[in-house]
């Protein structure tokens, strides 16, 4: 179904609050704030999206995204929140790389990259949105996935992170766990959602995952119960990354052996280590408020600003490195160093 349908099957009755908006590149460089506190570089290449405050360290105790920052790639301005996943990369038949680029979504094709965001209280398709949650906190950090799960029954860990091969714009099934086998026409959709049962404690946890859990049973779709452990309802955080493919779709460019040539820049070629991270920054209690209206995707209390404020938002980049975004380049970057895959 095409997002416009949904957004006009949402107009029958009123609903509480489910947000989708749009959030242009803020930098593509190899930081990790989360896993790598201090490190400069970190092992691997990310791709970052939100306020300008994201910098090497962001240690929470003197870390506040929306006091520190003065910019947002992200639609609302109230949103100064940091989302970043690994970067992709194309391997050619020479054993060269060139990176894959993003792309806006349908809806937020001016935007520069990056990718899009949903806050949700019940399954996308579920226009009532009935459910009531607890918005994050000032502080709260988490990810989802592992660049180190090799296997799909170590992917299958993370049920809710996929692949869509775009045949257009409107593509949304089905989903994989590992990297499509076939040329992708309109591109190849990363889709990471993240678990939404806290344990009403912990803004963190050591591993960044364990504060969190998913349903005790059942799914988030299916309105599971949060076990007693982590009994606190969160909205369902999800990105969809899409990556453009085009430059790199002709058969001829892939692998021989008819291998599939995409590799995660922490050299995973099955897509199984598929990995997000969040670091929460809205303003004061503004996505709580979004959250508690009832509204569908079009919220009046989610103040937003211009494809070309989201666009002009951007942060130098700290590793001086070519990435390969213009040139093929020998390896990817970071993956040659002797440090782990973090």
């Amino acid at each position: 179904m095409q997002w416009n349908s949904l957004v006009a099957l949402a107009l029958v009755a009123p609903s509480h609050a489910l947000i989708r908006f749009g959030c242009s590149q803020l930098v593509v460089d190899r930081l990790d704030p989360l896993v790598n506190p201090g490190v400069e570089p970190s092992p691997h290449l990310h791709q970052i999206i939100g306020g300008n405050s994201f910098n090497t360290s962001m240690y929470p105790e003197n870390h506040d995204p929306p006091k520190m920052s003065t910019c947002t790639t992200c639609q609302p301005s109230d949103d100064f929140s940091n989302y970043w996943t690994a970067a992709l990369y194309f391997r050619a038949r020479n054993g060269t790389y060139r990176r894959v680029p993003q792309k806006g979504n349908v809806g937020f094709e001016a935007q520069n990259g990056g990718m899009t965001v949903y806050y949700m209280q019940n399954q996308l398709a579920d226009y009532a949105q009935k459910s009531k949650v607890k918005a994050f906190q000032p502080g709260f950090r988490m990810l989802i996935g592992s660049p180190l799960a090799g296997t799909k029954q170590e992917a299958d860990k993370y049920p809710q992170l996929t692949y869509t091969c775009l045949q257009d714009m409107n593509t949304r099934f089905p989903e994989t766990k590992a990297f499509p086998t076939k040329p992708c026409p309109a591109g190849i959709m990363v889709n990471l959602r993240f678990p939404t049962c806290w344990n009403g404690v912990d803004l963190d946890s050591p591993d960044h995952i364990s504060h969190m859990s998913y349903p005790a049973s059942g799914t988030f779709e299916s309105q599971g119960p949060c076990p007693s452990t982590h009994p606190v309802r969160m909205p369902q955080l999800m990105y969809e990354v899409i990556f453009e493919t085009k430059d790199f779709n002709s058969k001829e460019m892939w692998p021989e052996d008819g291998s599939q040539p995409f590799e995660w820049s922490f050299s995973d070629t099955t897509g199984y280590g598929n990995h997000g991270d969040y670091v929460f920054g809205w303003k004061d209690d503004s996505l709580q408020q979004i959250m508690d209206e009832e509204c569908y995707v079009n919220c009046k209390t989610m103040k937003t600003q211009s494809f070309e404020a989201m666009n002009a938002c951007s942060v130098p980049k700290k590793v001086d490195e070519d990435v390969g975004d213009t040139n093929w380049i020998e390896a990817i970057p970071g993956q040659h160093s002797g440090m782990p895959p973090m």
